[in-house]
């Protein structure tokens, strides 16, 4: 619960503690403060106790833990039962996500096929003028360029 207060941070709380209640009372409190966790942690592990009780001899495996949604993913994730890891290996989302970039961007991918094209057999969306920079002053007997998105 307080993994990341360190040891100056104790010290500090403890000073403080002193200051603020006081060297007679500090005791009773830290001893108040003790019975009423305790009694918290034996009232949790009673509600435990009563859910296993409720749902049966079929759920004598069940652990809270697993209802925690990563841990419930993780779990699922490695039994692997439904064939979720072959599913996720199939495709490289990074791959996909740069391809796309450097399609927006106008740079050349550096994947490549056996013939050269950097494609992939994909729509190249590079071949497009770049619509993010300021195209050339068109003359009156010039048209400009058609661009099928913009229509």
């Amino acid at each position: 619960m307080f993994t990341d207060v360190g040891p100056l941070e104790v010290v500090a709380l403890v000073v403080l503690a002193v200051l603020i209640f006081g060297p007679d009372k500090l005791p009773k409190l830290i001893q108040d403060a003790s019975r009423t966790l305790r009694k918290i942690r034996e009232f949790s592990d009673g509600a435990k106790r009563d859910i296993r009780d409720e749902l049966g001899p079929e759920f004598k495996d069940f652990e809270f833990d697993d209802l925690n949604p990563k841990k419930f993913i993780r779990k699922q994730l490695d039994n692997d039962e439904l064939g979720l890891k072959e599913i996720r290996n199939g495709f490289d989302l990074k791959k996909e996500i740069n391809e796309v970039a450097d399609a927006v961007h106008g740079r050349d991918s550096d994947t490549s096929d056996a013939d050269g094209d950097s494609s992939g057999g994909k729509l190249d969306m590079r071949k497009k003028p770049d619509m993010v920079k300021k195209p050339e002053a068109v003359t009156a007997d010039e048209r400009p360029p058609f661009d099928a998105d913009a229509t």
